[in-house]
């Protein structure tokens, strides 16, 4: 069995939502110590090419990585795909389909913050997007902080663009069925992101991770920077319970905006099987 010390299988670029180049999230991976990394942007693999050189030159154990955007019973879950080809074309045409989705969002968003008085949201967004493909909330929650709006990005969602804000787009993303397909077919497996952010009930949950398993996804994230210590105890039973490969990461998007760094989860409890035994690494 492959241990490693120090394990990050989840981060953002600026390829989607997070404020640094792959070549220096690798480079503060690996300053932190990380020693197996997966670079998971949004719906976007353009980042991985460099990511993958960047770790190689590093010396760090390297997993290609993308974070997919589902819709399962009216709410959004992500899944991470680990250790994918990135060029497969089932994969690549699959996620082209949801980016021109988030073109579509953005537009919309910015026409109901225009109505709540911020006009010129759209143009505002772009100045923090790397990728013009790739428009975010996240990236409208940086323009309403910068513009003194809100003081902090948690507030402009929780006013704005989270699920109860007045500038909330509700939209269709991927199947859990595309999802997970797009992942195996590219030769990778398939991961749902952060469980406890989902706001299901036990029946649901049980439904969602059901699903996920017969549909051939092999893992859930147990220690992520989106969760409470409570919340990764937790999921490290659910990981038990239904056999379930376990997966870490930081979620980190940038210094300023995240909980955890790179490298900062709590190790997986030894009795679950990693994720990466898996996966071929590069």
């Amino acid at each position: 069995m492959i241990a490693f010390r120090n394990p990050d299988l989840h981060c953002h670029s600026r390829q989607s939502d997070g404020v640094l180049t792959p070549s220096d999230l690798a480079n503060r991976a690996h300053a932190r110590g990380v020693d197996l990394w997966a670079l998971t942007d949004h719906d976007d693999v353009s980042g991985v090419g460099q990511a993958r050189m960047s770790a190689q030159s590093l010396g760090m154990a390297f997993l290609a990585g993308v974070e997919i955007s589902v819709t399962w019973a009216n709410r959004t879950v992500h899944v991470v795909g680990l250790g994918i080809d990135e060029r497969h074309p089932t994969l690549t045409q699959g996620l082209l389909k949801l980016r021109s989705e988030r073109d579509e969002r953005a537009l919309l968003i910015a026409e109901k913050l225009a109505v709540a008085g911020f006009a010129g949201a759209y143009e505002g967004a772009l100045k923090h997007v790397q990728n013009p493909s790739l428009v975010s909330r996240t990236h409208f929650a940086r323009y309403l902080v910068e513009q003194g709006h809100v003081s902090t990005m948690q507030l402009a969602f929780d006013r704005y663009l989270g699920e109860q804000g007045t500038a909330y787009v509700p939209t269709q993303w991927a199947s859990l069925h595309d999802a997970v397909q797009w992942i195996v077919a590219a030769g990778g497996v398939a991961v749902i992101a952060h469980p406890a952010r989902y706001k299901y009930s036990e029946i649901e949950f049980d439904a969602l991770f059901q699903e996920f398993r017969h549909l051939g996804g092999l893992a859930i994230e147990v220690c992520t920077g989106s969760h409470k210590p409570d919340e990764n105890v937790q999921y490290a039973q659910v990981a038990r319970d239904y056999g379930f490969l376990a997966s870490c990461g930081s979620d980190f998007h940038g210094p300023a905006e995240s909980r955890h760094d790179l490298g900062s989860v709590p190790a997986l409890p030894e009795d679950l099987t990693p994720v990466w035994q898996a996966l071929s690494l590069n």
